[in-house]
């Protein structure tokens, strides 16, 4: 198959931009399904935000009781219902005896 150089425009930007046949041709060695949605230097912004550090969650302390013994205890997430929650002592119990 003979590609041919493409125009798109940029998600981000809104800017036309060359898909090269070079480009195709990688896309498809690669086996890639989707055309690209930003130009050169959108796609370079994105990466440069992305590598730049986690973004920091807050971290969510929710009180709870365990599930195995009853005790009060804090777990770093939000339970769902229908699911254990197990205070340190119990869950290091469980994770060494492979339950």
């Amino acid at each position: 198959m003979e590609f041919q150089d493409k125009s798109l425009r940029c998600v981000d930007c809104g800017e036309e931009f060359i898909w090269t046949a070079g480009e195709q041709l990688f896309f498809a060695d690669k086996q890639f399904k989707n055309e690209p949605k930003r130009c050169k230097s959108c796609k370079a912004s994105r990466a440069n935000r992305s590598s730049s550090g986690p973004v920091s969650r807050e971290r969510v302390e929710t009180q709870a009781t365990c599930s195995a013994c009853g005790k009060d205890t804090t777990v770093p997430f939000r339970p769902t219902q229908g699911r254990p929650v197990f205070c340190k002592e119990c869950f290091q119990q469980r994770k060494f005896a492979g339950a």
